[in-house]
């Protein structure tokens, strides 16, 4: 039986065996390939080439989904990139007021943090890390080396995934966690992912403490 791109048949001992069809496997293989040269050449906006001359809400917008281009389009239309979201931003002091309606490179330059910190971290745990009243001198180096992380943390992603997906990308590369279909990747992904937003959060709650005050590096209390 052929469903969902899996080859299912049963074996003479009655066994039944899911495989990835080969036309499966080539095309995930080829765009797993796309995405990663796509992700090893994006990088954030040097903080000198953002825009500093004024911008209006529409314009901030449009602006923030061309920057942040590697992210999947239905999450560029999500609520992470909208004037509602950033509004709201204003109002819960994650980002400053703009000037006279319109947004300058400090305020680009908070949104592109958040917009990219926001799919692993909470509103609250994202204040506790960028507080929204720095001056313009810390947001700047604060978002130089988090442009300088977010290019080093991509290329890592990147190493993972191809250790994940050795089966599919290279079938001769055998791998502890080399998955066998689209549906072991997907996994091993959301795990990844959940225990890197646990490992994160536990940490910001630990910023500024010690033993003695309630630090711990225990993950799970």
């Amino acid at each position: 039986i052929d469903f969902l791109g899996f080859h299912t048949y049963l074996t003479e001992q009655g066994k039944v065996i899911r495989k990835l069809r080969h036309s499966s496997i080539k095309r995930m293989r080829s765009k797993l390939r796309r995405w990663e040269k796509y992700l090893e050449r994006y990088r954030l906006p040097a903080w000198e080439e953002i825009p500093d001359f004024g911008l209006y809400m529409e314009q901030v917008v449009q602006l923030l989904k061309q920057y942040l281009s590697y992210l999947p389009p239905e999450l560029k239309q999500s609520q992470t990139i909208t004037a509602a979201a950033i509004n709201n931003y204003v109002r819960t002091k994650m980002l400053p007021e703009p000037r006279k309606k319109k947004y300058y490179r400090i305020h680009i330059a908070y949104l592109l943090m958040i917009c990219t910190l926001k799919q692993s971290l909470s509103l609250s745990m994202l204040q506790t890390l960028l507080p929204g009243d720095l001056p313009e001198d810390e947001v700047k180096r604060a978002y130089t080396a988090y442009a300088l992380r977010h290019r080093l943390c991509a290329q890592y992603f990147v190493d993972q995934v191809k250790l994940s997906a050795a089966a599919m990308l290279e079938p001769d590369m055998v791998t502890e966690l080399a998955v066998q279909d689209t549906t072991e990747l997907i996994a091993s992904a959301a795990i990844l992912s959940g225990l890197s937003r646990l490992f994160a959060e536990k940490l910001l709650l630990l910023k500024d403490k010690t033993l003695e005050t309630g630090g711990s590096i225990e993950i799970i209390e």
